[in-house]
């Protein structure tokens, strides 16, 4: 089984600050323990950079550079990256005018895309509202409390 690990549970998992880190952190270690392959894209990582790099007082964690460098390569370490592909930006557009996607929301469904080009078939994510739009496309969001509950 494979889960592609959405940007807000890599953030909430590597900050202490959050009250969602032991949440995200145990959900990680649960799916880690039950064998579920864990990976992220690009995408992530750029977004994860942004929030962390961005001023507290525009509600960003206002990381420097090398810090933000650090906890990337650490979430590097521990997830498969999936491959940016030709493929996804296509896929994208197809999800964005099937599911009638605008505004911010066109981040998800760049990830959906990735899942969908790379037959990843669940987003651990915190909004699982976000991504149940594209259950049609075979996604299906799983929270973090389903995965420490063993009842994904």
């Amino acid at each position: 089984m494979i889960y592609l690990v959405d940007t807000n549970v890599l953030l909430r998992s590597v900050d202490f600050d959050s009250n969602l880190h032991s949440l995200t952190h145990n959900a990680l270690a649960a799916a880690r323990d039950r064998g579920i392959e864990l990976v992220i894209t690009s995408q992530n990582c750029i977004e994860l950079w942004n929030v962390l790099t961005r001023p507290a007082s525009r509600n960003g964690r206002g990381f420097s550079i090398s810090e933000a460098e650090d906890v990337l390569q650490s979430i590097n370490g521990l997830f498969q990256l999936l491959p940016d592909s030709p493929a996804v930006y296509p896929t994208w557009r197809r999800l964005v005018n099937q599911f009638g996607v605008s505004g911010v929301q066109v981040h998800d469904a760049r990830l959906a895309a990735f899942m969908v080009v790379n037959a990843v078939p669940f987003v651990l994510t915190l909004n699982g509202k976000d991504f149940s739009r594209y259950r049609p496309a075979g996604i299906t969001p799983i929270s973090p409390d389903q995965v420490v509950s063993d009842n994904p």
